[in-house]
């Protein structure tokens, strides 16, 4: 039963090595075989399964005693190709494969399209696989590798690939190296090695490759160092590397902490700088995000990383996140809080901290704020003062009031009931005046309750020592209640606060998403917003430079202008918000610099939005220019010179014709001038299109009319076209030499591409089509179908692209401008040109145009 389970139990997957290359060249392939061979010296069954020496004659030797398993060969395109036999590999099951270029693509209609997909099936499989691939086809690293080279890399492996490889080894070799070992033959061609060296193979080149390579193989790593010490319970740091961690509030000292951070980071090679922002899991406690945000550019621009992590208790969090990242120092700022409020409310974050660190150095850096806070800021209440005021009074008055009342029951209440009501009565003052006022009410409500109702009454002095027990109590509980009530009605206000600001900012961002949208400024909206946000009667946007007004939202409706404030906010560097209207508090303040910075984005963006609208039209220009001077070097050039080599020969006194030679040459010249004739028209009537000079005269035309005219300008005259329906077709509104125009482009295309023998079918409709006594048809739809191989969904909007050839046919002749002109002449007489599919196979040109009024036909 045993031998049956480990029987159909899967094989165990593979283990992959990789031989990541900094550069071509370095020898990775080499390397590669030179382990093969010390693991079969060893005993073990190694085979090559694909290994590419591109003619190296030390590679080509390293195969000496190697067992190579033949290559499947597959034809693609009439040329024959070889691939690696995965089946030939799994069935004989060698201990080793050798598999070169990971990132290799098959050849298209195999069962995998990468290699690296064939390298999985073989893994799967239960065997060993050594790879080799360079750096630069990391798909991670590929767009980076392209700015460096300049050379783009089509043959890419995802990292994910490669990182799970159970051993990686970096191959690398010094760039001066590489460069000697190309110039001697031992990497290219000579043919080939000039042009390497001076271009994808320069010293910065292969430096650059060389750090980039050396990064990844260093982050792979520490993700490995990592993964062993979570496996085996390790919570020291190990000092591998230094880490620097920078903790921040988002208060006044952070860009002090983080640039004392980033010196202390780069006075090792290879140190890191990580800043992070505790915050609490409520999401209660923020700091100013807009703070936040510039730190954040801040630590970015010195090469660091920025982090947030939520916890509850600042210190834990703390430490956890620099153990986690193995940090070996963390720089805190000294307390911002003075002598008074460290005294009342004990050790602070950073005591606490340096207590709890152990093995991670902490540094705290003293800056300008250091003990400027407020006294007892856990008191301090963002009330009002007449809500402050009122919390005093009704602290001094309940207490009394409810004395009077109680004095009135005293043979129906007891002692107990008497003290709950009292307690009542300081939690009700908590809620309206905070801890503050609640504290001034159970001390007046203690000795009211001793001096009336403990007995002896009247009187001070307790009797029973369960009387005082009692009153200790009651003032102890109505301390407590007074200060949680009084906290959670904080919490709760800023609760509210936060989620108000949420929902404003969550708004603003729809705002500008939509704005995004539609491709409009966003500032018009961005402005409204912030005026109805704030409740205010106007929000203007000027310039600093000019004091111009770039924007403007006002209230609608009479404004009361008495005691008018106004609130000046900065948006960038540029530019200003005037806020006017009721004054804003100054918790308000981190929700204006959300706005502004919403604003100074808006701003940025249709700048920019503005210059590229100006690039757009001189990046057509030069592109039509470029594609305008090959088709003058190519297409214009090959008729002119066929007219011009029969002339010249006809005008030769050296040789004599024949009439029938003459004749030839003669028509040889007509028919080539005709072309260049044509080609020129065509890029004179685009380059009118283009620039809006197109005179049109549009008359009521006749389908029946215009297209013999248009056949007769084709170069081939008899070309198969069959008209269908033209005469019972209304009159087209066109102007009738564009239209012939029109007609001949559109049907020498469909000559071009259509099928040998089938005939170009011309047809026409109306469309809507007429009902008696109905109003008649508004277009006229004329289709121009042939039975070519079809255009692809991709590419039909390619195909209307000035100087775009697309045919599987002829790919030789024209310049590709003649459905971009149609379809420009077309929209200029009021119709369109669009692609079709034909019934049965092939494309269909759909021309339409607006019918003819019925009365300008008669």
């Amino acid at each position: 039963m045993a031998r049956d389970l480990a029987a159909t139990a899967p094989p165990r997957r593979g283990r992959l090595r990789v031989y990541l290359g900094s550069a071509p060249g370095v020898g990775k392939t080499y390397r590669m075989l030179d382990e093969a061979r010390r693991r079969q010296d060893r005993g073990a069954d190694v085979v090559v399964g694909y290994i590419e020496c591109h003619g190296r004659k030390h590679t080509e030797a390293m195969l000496d005693g190697l067992e190579v398993v033949p290559r499947l060969h597959r034809d693609y395109r009439g040329t024959d190709f070889t691939e690696m036999d995965i089946d030939a590999i799994v069935a004989r099951r060698p201990g080793v494969v050798l598999v070169d270029e990971l990132a290799h693509s098959n050849i298209p209609g195999g069962r995998h399209a990468k290699r690296w997909q064939d390298v999985e099936e073989l893994l799967a499989a239960g065997l060993d696989v050594i790879t080799t691939v360079n750096v630069q086809h990391l798909e991670s690293l590929n767009d980076v590798v392209q700015k460096i080279t300049g050379t783009p890399q089509r043959e890419t492996v995802p990292d994910e690939v490669v990182r799970r490889a159970d051993q990686i080894e970096l191959v690398d070799m010094a760039p001066q190296a590489l460069r000697r070992r190309m110039a001697h033959g031992n990497v290219y061609k000579a043919e080939k090695v000039d042009a390497a060296l001076t271009n994808y193979f320069r010293v910065g080149n292969l430096t650059a490759l060389r750090e980039l390579a050396l990064l990844w193989v260093a982050g792979r790593v520490d993700e490995g160092l990592r993964d062993y010490r979570a496996e085996h319970n390790i919570d020291r740091v190990w000092e591998t590397r230094e880490r620097v961690v920078v903790a921040l509030t988002g208060g006044p000292e952070g860009e002090t902490l983080i640039r004392r951070a980033a010196r202390i980071a780069d006075r090792t090679a290879a140190g890191q700088l990580l800043a992070v922002h505790v915050t609490r899991s409520d999401g209660l406690a923020g700091a100013s995000p807009a703070a936040l945000a510039n730190q954040r550019r801040l630590v970015e621009t010195l090469g660091g990383s920025y982090h947030v992590v939520v916890g509850d208790h600042i210190p834990t969090a703390l430490l956890g996140f620099a153990r986690a990242n193995d940090a070996t120092q963390l720089v805190l700022g000294t307390s911002r809080r003075g002598r008074t409020a460290r005294f009342l409310t004990g050790p602070g974050i950073g005591e606490t901290t340096v207590d709890a660190s152990e093995d991670i150095d902490v540094h705290m850096v003293t800056h300008e704020f250091t003990g400027r806070g407020r006294l007892l800021p856990s008191l301090g209440r963002r009330h009002s003062r007449g809500r402050t005021v009122a919390g005093f009074a009704s602290g001094l008055a309940l207490p009394f009031g409810l004395t009077g009342v109680l004095s009135q029951l005293h043979h129906t209440l007891n002692l107990t009931t008497d003290a709950l009501l009292f307690q009542l009565g300081v939690v009700a003052v908590a809620l309206l005046g905070g801890a503050a006022s609640a504290l001034v009410a159970s001390l007046i409500a203690s000795l009211l309750l001793n001096y009336y109702f403990i007995p002896p009454v009247h009187t001070f002095t307790i009797g029973e020592t369960n009387n005082v027990i009692a009153l200790m109590v009651f003032a102890a509980v109505a301390l407590t209640v007074s200060t949680v009530v009084d906290r959670a009605a904080r919490q709760t206000q800023r609760a509210a606060s936060a989620t108000a600001e949420a929902e404003s900012l969550s708004t603003l961002a729809g705002t500008v998403l939509r704005s995004r949208e539609t491709d409009a400024s966003a500032i018009p909206n961005l402005l409204d917003h912030s005026r109805n946000t704030f409740g205010l009667d106007s929000v203007a946007l000027l310039s600093r430079e000019t004091g111009d007004v770039l924007a403007r939202s006002d209230a609608s409706g009479p404004r009361d202008t008495h005691g008018t404030d106004t609130t000046e906010v900065p948006v960038g560097s540029d530019e200003l918000l005037i806020l006017t209207g009721r004054r804003l508090p100054a918790d308000q303040q981190r929700m204006l610099t959300a706005f502004a910075a919403h604003v100074a984005a808006a701003l940025e963006r249709d700048r920019l939005a503005a210059v590229a609208a100006e690039v757009e039209p001189i990046k057509a220009a030069d592109k039509m220019r470029t594609a305008l001077l090959a088709a003058v070097s190519h297409d214009l050039r090959t008729p002119l010179a066929a007219a011009l080599a029969s002339v010249g020969s006809l005008r030769s006194p050296d040789v004599e014709f024949s009439p029938e030679d003459v004749a030839e040459l003669l028509a040889t010249a007509d028919e080539s001038l005709v072309k260049l004739t044509r080609l020129v028209d065509n890029l004179l009537d685009m380059s009118r299109l283009q620039a809006g000079a197109l005179t049109l005269h549009l008359a009521p035309v006749h389908l029946e009319e215009v297209l013999p005219r248009a056949l007769d300008s084709l170069q081939d005259p008899d070309a198969p076209v069959q008209p269908l329906g033209l005469e019972t077709a209304p009159a087209v509104l066109a102007d009738p030499p564009l239209l012939e125009r029109v007609l001949a482009n559109v049907i020498t295309n469909a000559l071009r591409h259509n099928a040998p023998g089938a005939p170009v079918l011309v047809s026409a409709s109306a469309y809507p089509s007429p009902e008696p006594g109905g109003r008649p048809a508004e277009q006229v739809q004329i289709r121009i179908a042939d039975r070519g191989p079809g255009i692809p969904p991709a590419d039909r909007d390619r195909v209307f692209l000035p100087f775009q050839r697309l045919g599987d046919t002829d790919n030789t002749t024209g310049v590709g401008l003649g459905l971009a002109l149609s379809r420009g002449l077309a929209e200029a007489m009021g119709g369109t040109l669009e692609v079709e599919d034909t019934p049965g196979g092939g494309t269909t040109m759909l021309l339409t145009l607006p019918a003819a009024p019925q009365e300008e036909v008669s």
